[in-house]
């Protein structure tokens, strides 16, 4: 059900949308509404719907024409109950959420609100009265949560994607126990307007989806500032700068062994152990961190007085004492009473604190790689012990919101069990799409199927690796800048990374400038020159400091725009006509390490 798939069908007329929802909901009515739904939009709704987009010819220009959705029981649709797993708490809404809408808007279909973790308090999928959602590779396991029935109605392949939320991970447990990609994106870049608050400071909306290629879509269907939404933002230029996602080098961060953790599961150890080679083999360099801040930071989120953001937004319902209230979510949520103003202060230092150190290691990474979860857990075992092996799937997850960090979990294999393995990329706030791009080579390197399908990933189209990276601008170097070159420095120290070795387009010829130091070559633009091109590096750039690049550039050079062989256009170095003065042309070398090369050979040559 991914949405190219989707959209090949619909294109060469072997399906229409309104097959498709017939389709959906007598699968779902085969396996029955519950436990993964809780709401269902009426079928004769949306066939109404459909009917309507297929007799539109504009509406085939949409970019989610027919596509099936599901949202999670804590968005506002007009129209529909909000339960957030709770009967007695149900509201039909007036509004439909931003996000909804803007899929609504986009040409997705809708059909219902899904099962969830009530009041998503939970990262299990198994505090709900609606029945428990397990994992749809075996039915004793756990689906994850709280976005439980969001994850599983991809996973079935009744939809090609939903949208779930995230305060301490529930965007990517779900996603790990059920093969699918889930995207935690930086706070505020997709509205909350509309979704039922769980820790309002700290919530995200999440999306599930078959591949990082469909969440990349959906991401940049939703995303965008929403003036309603108190807590949505976008990034300053270059502030979403990805420049490693385009380079074929980069680093990530892994915990310490003795950071590790993984309560005696040695299938998952074994299967992280593999995701770490697997990313190494794409590129990357393993630089090994200390875990202890960031575990500190993840037992904040349930100990400290975050949670009393829960009671703030339940407050007043919980004062009714109602009788459909899950025992465990009551003691979590009522248990918030207990901090003080004071202790809110206190933990705000201490987060500070501990900001710092973990600051430090995305000065040493591009990104961190970890275990999504540390093990998979039975439905029995969880409710037997929902407070302990709640926590310990939190592990690797709840620091993250709390840290302002963006996150990307992605399918990693499969144990010997049968069961999924998944790891999450994680990177500064707002390198969402840098991180989609990594986790689609990796999900590509280490998966087979889709989802809980037999349909193979590798049918499906990856993310474009062409282009520039998010945030960046592309600058040509042609000389002193050149990798291992003396002033490759003011590339690096701003944070750039080579993208790609090419050559200009034959209309360049190039030149060794007199008295410059270091020396200098001079790439000068010929109209109607038929030349070979010029070699050159092009480095992706942060756009934040582009200014501080070019203040340092002397004359007579200065940056303008360059076509390269391909035809593409990049910006780099080009050369006043004045600066030509006393000049060396050396087009005839190809370009300035080759001409240096040659420069030295001759030298020698002369002084043996």
């Amino acid at each position: 059900m991914d949405i190219t798939s989707l959209e090949n069908a619909y294109r060469d007329g072997s399906l229409r949308p309104t097959e498709v929802v017939e389709r959906v909901y007598a699968e779902i009515a085969r396996a029955g509404e519950r436990p993964v739904w809780i709401t269902l939009v009426p079928m004769a709704d949306n066939l109404a719907r459909t009917c309507e987009l297929e007799s539109r010819e504009s509406a085939r220009s949409l970019p989610l024409y027919g596509i099936p959705f599901a949202v999670k029981d804590n968005f506002d649709v007009e129209g529909l109950p909000t339960t957030a797993a709770c009967p007695s708490c149900a509201r039909v809404a007036a509004r439909t959420a931003t996000v909804v809408q803007r899929l609504l808007d986009a040409g997705a279909i809708l059909i219902g609100k899904t099962n969830m973790d009530q009041f998503a308090t939970g990262l299990v999928g198994t505090r709900t009265p609606y029945g428990i959602c397990s994992s749809v590779f075996h039915a004793d396991y756990i689906s994850g949560g709280s976005s439980s029935g969001s994850a599983i109605a991809v996973a079935r392949g009744w939809v090609s994607f939903s949208l779930g939320s995230d305060t301490a991970g529930s965007g990517r447990v779900p996603a790990a126990f059920n093969n699918l990609v889930g995207l935690k994106p930086t706070r505020g870049l997709l509205s909350t307007n509309g979704l039922l608050p769980a820790c309002r400071s700290l919530d995200c909306v999440s999306i599930f989806s078959e591949t990082c290629a469909d969440a990349a879509r959906i991401f940049s269907i939703v995303r965008g500032f929403d003036a309603q939404d108190p807590c949505s933002r976008v990034p300053s230029p270059g502030g979403d700068a990805a420049p490693w996602c385009a380079s074929a080098e980069f680093r990530f961060g892994i915990p310490a062994s003795d950071g590790l953790i993984f309560f005696g599961d040695e299938d998952a150890a074994r299967s992280w152990r593999t995701a770490v080679a697997a990313m190494i083999d794409l590129g990357g360099t393993a630089a090994e961190f200390d875990y202890a801040p960031f575990a500190q930071v993840a037992g904040m989120l349930y100990k400290g007085p975050w949670v009393a953001e829960r009671l703030a937004a339940l407050g007043e319902f919980l004062a009714r004492d109602p009788h459909d209230l899950d025992a465990t979510v009551g003691t979590i949520v009522r248990g918030a009473g207990k901090f003080t103003a004071i202790d809110t202060f206190e933990a705000a230092y201490a987060l500070e604190s501990l900001r710092r150190e973990t600051d430090a290691v995305f000065d040493q990474t591009d990104f961190l790689l970890l275990p999504t979860a540390p093990t998979h857990y039975t439905i029995g075992q969880v409710l037997a012990a929902p407070f302990e092996l709640n926590a310990n799937l939190g592990t690797y997850t709840n620091f993250v919101n709390l840290l302002d960090l963006a996150a990307v979990a992605a399918p990693a294999g499969f144990k010997p069990s049968g069961l999924p393995f998944g790891v999450s990329l994680i990177g500064k706030a707002f390198t969402d799409e840098g991180l989609l791009r990594i986790a689609d080579r990796l999900h590509r390197r280490l998966a087979g199927a889709l989802a809980g399908s037999g349909r193979e990933l590798a049918a499906t189209p990856p993310i474009p690796a062409s282009g520039t990276p998010p945030g960046c601008v592309l600058m040509a170097v042609v000389g002193a800048h050149l990798g291992g070159q003396p002033l490759n420095w003011q590339l690096t120290g701003r944070k750039a990374r080579l993208a790609r070795c090419t050559r200009t387009g034959p209309d360049y010829r190039l030149y060794a400038l007199a008295n410059t130091h270091p020396p200098k070559p001079a790439l000068v633009y010929t109209p109607a020159f038929a030349g070979e091109g010029i070699e050159v590096e092009v480095w992706a750039m942060p756009e934040d400091t582009v200014g501080s690049f070019l203040a340092a550039i002397p004359p007579p050079l200065a940056l303008g725009t360059i076509r390269l062989a391909d035809g593409s256009q990049v910006k780099g170095f080009l050369c006043e006509p004045a600066g030509l003065d006393g000049a060396k042309e050396i087009t005839q070398f190809g370009g300035w390490r080759n001409y240096l090369q040659q420069r030295s050979l001759a030298v020698a040559t002369s002084t043996a």
